[in-house]
């Protein structure tokens, strides 16, 4: 049994004319326990639409979406999906509800009617998997942008779900931000095996996951390993994609008589590749 299973998924947004935009259109896509996916695509590809299916915020026209076997067309399934499943929004004010930091990150779990003594566990876990501990006794309003989307990963890590599900949480930070927010969110992938689902716009980030899934007019374009999606330039272009800088830089190479054989994912690796070619011809 998968851990997400979205099988045959179709939705559509209702406009005010009364008429139906299909955003999914019988897509269908297994997530497996321990996974980091990347959802990428261009707006209105239907990768917001799709998060919010995962865990029950939105409900397909047809076909199902089950999250270890339970589907959420039953509403008796949807808290326990909701406890398996966190979602963190692009913008963090809108998430933050307490002025004080440990007061916001125990928000979640009072909801559940968690233990106090468990909470008050689980609120210093939270932040210290963050590294935001420090912080706890700090006016949530003062902190950097970074440090906002930090203190909403805490929120839902605090309500210890399987999966954390995250829509463009580094489109309003600075690179400094982005950089803390990535950092926490491979943490919690490898360390605490929490299955990550990103959606991103920033193809380094994706370069991250274990698994890029590709979304083009409510379908999947594309999909595997970072590497395997993003040797795929002309696909990617033709979609309005971009691949890392590496990536591209290796690809402009290419075309100039060099021979990098596998594509870069990061500045590291491109240079390694550059230098192997050059004291090859050497």
């Amino acid at each position: 049994m998968h851990f997400i299973d979205v099988d045959n998924v179709v939705f559509s947004y209702e406009n005010e004319d009364e008429n139906n935009t299909s955003v999914l259109k019988e897509l269908s896509l297994k997530v497996e326990k321990g996974e980091f996916i990347a959802l990428l695509g261009h707006n209105g590809s239907g990768k917001s639409t799709l998060a919010k299916m995962f865990n029950g915020i939105l409900l397909p026209d047809s076909g199902t979406v089950s999250v270890c076997g339970m589907t959420t067309k039953e509403d008796d399934n949807l808290l326990e999906i909701r406890r398996k499943i966190g979602l963190v929004l692009q913008n963090p004010d809108n998430q933050l509800v307490a002025s004080i930091v440990e007061e916001d990150v125990a928000f979640g779990p009072e909801n559940l009617g968690i233990d106090p003594k468990e909470i008050r566990i689980r609120v210093d876990n939270a932040l210290k998997a963050v590294d935001m501990y420090e912080y706890r006794g700090h006016a949530s309003y003062k902190l950097s942008g970074g440090q906002k989307q930090r203190v909403a990963i805490a929120g839902i890590i605090a309500m210890e779900p399987d999966c954390i599900v995250l829509d463009e949480p580094t489109a309003m930070l600075d690179p400094q931000g982005r950089q803390e927010v990535m950092d926490t969110i491979v943490k919690l992938n490898k360390e605490k095996n929490i299955t990550i689902i990103l959606i991103t716009h920033y193809m380094d980030e994706a370069a991250l996951a274990d698994r890029l899934v590709v979304l083009d007019d409510g379908k999947i374009l594309t999909e595997g390993t970072p590497r395997n999606v993003f040797s795929q330039i002309e696909l990617l272009r033709r979609h309005k994609l971009d691949v890392p800088q590496s990536t591209q830089l290796a690809h402009r190479l290419n075309s100039c008589g060099f021979k990098i054989k596998e594509y870069p994912l990061n500045a590291d690796e491109c240079a390694t590749r550059i230098l192997e070619q050059l004291n090859s011809t050497v």
